[in-house]
């Protein structure tokens, strides 16, 4: 259901993009992998709460959401990594880990890391584990807007 109505709304925008379909996998390097796409390229959804709110970041495969630099970005007081019960009835059609980075389809904030703006192309989990959308980086800017600056890091940061 999340990847039709994620096409319904490309479609409607006139965006081009692919679905590429795979095995399952649950991790965002597994999926990169899988799929034969540069971990640069391959972004993954962290659900994060920013003063209380659920918001949406969004970093490449291989890097980790630093919740200082968050936190810095968004000039929040306060930022954690959500819990999967704080977010999960947000997105009942797509399965827990695999939303699309679409927060502007489920009323709420995005951040994405620089480097993901380097890439002509961004893919992302299409609301399963087992499919990927990829399409142009300027499309996805374009209809998200996401707040874009420094929030990923090599290793993850425990606390903010």
């Amino acid at each position: 259901m999340a990847l039709t109505s994620l096409m319904e709304y490309l479609d409607r925008h006139n965006v081009r993009y692919v679905v590429i379909t795979h095995s399952p996998a649950f991790t965002a390097q597994g999926v990169a992998g899988m799929a034969h796409i540069p971990g640069k390229e391959l972004a993954k959804t962290v659900m994060v709460k920013l003063d209380g709110k659920l918001v949406m970041a969004v970093v490449p495969a291989m890097l980790h959401v630093d919740l200082a630099l968050l936190k810095k970005a968004a000039n929040a007081g306060t930022a954690s990594v959500a819990t999967e019960d704080e977010f999960r009835l947000r997105f009942p059609e797509c399965e827990t880990g695999a939303m699309p980075p679409f927060g502007n389809l489920y009323g709420m904030p995005v951040f994405a890391d620089e480097s993901l703006a380097k890439d002509r192309e961004i893919a992302f989990n299409a609301g399963t584990h087992r499919e990927l959308i990829r399409m142009s980086w300027d499309d996805y800017k374009s209809l998200v807007e996401p707040r874009i600056g420094r929030i990923g890091a090599g290793k993850a940061t425990a606390a903010a």
